[in-house]
């Protein structure tokens, strides 16, 4: 172990915790953490002159420090960064990152070149695309041989990028507390990990601590710097760990880890309400926050299903007729038996059944109304240009209509055939659907006080009693 990554720590009488807090947990740190979290940040402060980027506009990164308990009963903190520090991985005093920078840095400038050199291809023929556009009708030969080869050299670039990405992904060895390792691609399998992914302060200090043969007691993670420029970021604030990257990095870290869990509202506002309930069916308003389902590797994350489990043992995940975005909120349909899903499902795909949905979009809308028809696939942490795939997606169908126009804003009605997650986000961003993405959408649009996506009507008929069932929640925006 780097005797500068370790720094040893007197309690002072004060006891540390038994266990490891869940990183997911708002709030700030016990007095314990607290006193590990302020030695990092002062040491930040004398070394101000040479983190002088971190107070530029919107420079500012997550720090966190986990104090830990060594063999031999002496307790001690690691400390991280998000990221990369200075324009380095590898930083003294600071624990490394979970890939080897040496065998990166053997594949990533080729593969970077050959991207440059792909984009440059793609920039010149784009230009002269729209040169021959330009030319008129006669020129139409030449624009089509044109606009294949630029598609063309679009799939290389996408193909090339996806390659160096599985290679990058593929380097980083994330491992448990079970003493287990997987790599990163094979932990967000089948799906592409979302950029950064592997690279938060949390998932370094872990693999640490286990690989060096130290007990995790206590995380904490703050902002440091000016803060980001959507502003929702203060320096020296504690956050708890981000749901995009960490959400499945880190419960497959804490595996074989005693860890105590929040409790079942710490992370939202309000659990979800329940509107209607009968032996067959539920309906239910899911506050904004609080993801519908648990992940893969968490399946006591909270969420709708955990929180109505205490109430309702039978529900499973198959239970939910369609998922909401943790962003979003609304109404949602969950079926309790086999019988009750399957007619409501076909109520759904035969259109019988309808789900509204209710947005503001971040920009204006041109015509009033009509249907987006999309193939989507890995919809969880694509781009958004990957996302849609002629190919290999999946078809998705939805019915929209412009209810409202102002200034810089579109209210849109979306009223979608199929449900897989993120569906209404991507076709109302995709330049194949609306072409301008929910307001507050911060994977495909700008972040802001939250994702404007309700579900505010659901209208379907009983499978058991055959009356016809309306409900109405209005946007709270």
């Amino acid at each position: 172990m780097e005797p500068t990554v370790m720094l040893w720590m007197d309690t002072n009488g004060e006891v540390p915790p038994e266990r490891l807090a869940s990183p997911f947990r708002r709030g700030p740190p016990s007095a314990w953490g607290r006193k590990a979290a302020e030695a990092l940040q002062q040491a930040l402060g004398r070394d101000a002159a040479r983190l002088e980027a971190l107070w530029r506009p919107g420079g500012g990164k997550m720090f966190g420090v986990l104090g830990v308990a060594a063999p031999g009963g002496r307790f001690g903190f690691l400390r991280a960064f998000s990221g990369m520090l200075g324009g380095a991985w590898t930083v003294e005093g600071f624990v490394p990152p979970l890939f080897d920078p040496v065998a990166r840095a053997e594949f990533w400038p080729a593969g970077e070149a050959e991207l440059a050199a792909l984009e440059h291809q793609h920039a010149a023929l784009s230009r002269e695309v729209e040169a021959l556009r330009q030319r008129g009708p006669g020129h139409a030969a030449a624009l089509r041989e044109a606009e294949a080869r630029r598609a063309e050299v679009a799939h290389q670039r996408a193909e090339c990028s996806r390659a160096l990405w599985r290679q990058v992904t593929r380097g980083y060895v994330i491992p448990n507390a079970r003493g287990e390792t997987q790599t990163l691609d094979m932990l967000f399998a089948p799906r592409s990990p979302p950029g950064g992914a592997g690279d938060c302060a949390a998932p370094k200090l872990l693999a640490y601590a286990f690989r060096n043969g130290l007990k995790p007691l206590e995380l904490a993670e703050f902002w440091w710097g000016a803060p980001p420029l959507d502003g929702r970021r203060e320096s020296g604030a504690y956050y708890p760990a981000c749901d995009n990257k960490c959400g499945t990095v880190l419960p497959y870290m804490l595996q074989g880890l005693t860890v105590e869990l929040p409790s079942p509202t710490e992370n939202v506002t309000d659990g979800p309400r329940v509107l209607h309930e009968d032996p067959w069916l539920l309906v239910v308003d899911k506050p904004v926050g609080l993801p519908t389902l648990p992940g893969r590797h968490a399946p006591t994350r909270d969420s709708v299903l955990v929180q109505l489990q205490l109430r309702f043992p039978d529900l499973v995940h198959a239970s939910f007729l369609h998922e909401l975005d943790t962003e979003s909120s609304g109404l949602l349909l969950i079926a309790r038996d086999a019988v009750t899903r399957a007619s409501l499902q076909r109520q759904f795909s035969q259109r019988e059944a309808e789900h509204r949905h209710v947005a503001w979009v971040d920009g204006p809308v041109e015509e009033d109304a009509g249907v987006i028809d999309l193939p989507l696939r890995s919809t969880a942490h694509a781009s958004l240009k990957d996302c849609v795939d002629a190919r290999h997606g999946k078809r998705t169908v939805s019915a929209w209509k412009v209810l409202r126009r102002e200034a810089a804003r579109t209210r849109v009605e979306f009223i979608p055939t199929t449900h897989p997650a993120a569906t209404l986000r991507i076709h109302a961003a995709h330049r194949l659907g609306l072409g301008v993405p929910i307001a507050g959408d911060a994977r495909f649009g700008r972040e802001d006080a939250r994702l404007m996506l309700h579900a505010e009507a659901l209208a379907f008929v009983h499978p058991r009693t055959n009356e016809r069932l309306s409900f109405t929640l209005p946007a709270p925006f």
